[in-house]
């Protein structure tokens, strides 16, 4: 199994566990992700084009195996490695599950990083914001949490998933010491 594979489903076990039960339908990502956002800035190193992997077969297997091995199977760190074996980490979706994956692993300085190399790949990306808000109530930032659900309600409507999810954490009482 490649690393890509293992890091994906860790990714995926990781939000399956890090949601607990009353958020878990709300936690998971999805396992296709989506294409990266388009770059138009100047001035900018040229990169290659990897509009067309989101049809590379290799590279979605790769990636729904990371998934697989993120939510069934809770293995982050072999997620980790899958996903960045995948060549494809400025992609919002591949990061932001690494970036979660850190997270699960307790490694909260490292998964910032790639929650905010996601956002920047993406300010869509509405699952970041949602992941990223959970990092935000475990370090018991609320007030940057309400910032994140804020956004995934101008983004994606206050009936989304990811809103819902992330508006179910804040509702806690802080310092309950929940994890995501």
């Amino acid at each position: 199994m490649s690393k890509t594979t293992k890091f994906l489903t860790l990714a995926a076990l990781s939000l399956t566990i890090a949601a607990g039960p009353v958020i878990s339908a709300y936690a998971a990502g999805g396992d296709n992700p989506s294409p990266p956002a388009s770059d138009s800035g100047k001035g900018k190193k040229a990169k290659k084009d990897k509009s067309s992997a989101i049809d590379d077969q290799k590279f979605l297997d790769g990636y729904r195996a990371a998934y697989t091995t993120i939510y069934d199977r809770h293995d982050y760190a072999a997620a980790i490695d899958q996903l960045k074996a995948l060549g494809q980490d400025d992609r919002a979706d591949v990061a932001n599950l690494i970036g979660y994956s850190y997270r699960k692993l307790g490694d909260y300085k490292v998964s910032q990083i790639w929650y905010e190399r996601a956002l920047k790949a993406d300010p869509a990306h509405v699952r970041t914001w949602q992941y990223y808000g959970l990092w935000q109530v475990e370090q018991g930032n609320r007030d940057q949490a309400q910032y994140h659900l804020n956004r995934i309600a101008q983004l994606a409507g206050t009936n989304s998933d990811e809103y819902r999810s992330l508006a179910a954490a804040l509702e806690k009482p802080p310092g309950t010491g929940l994890v995501y």
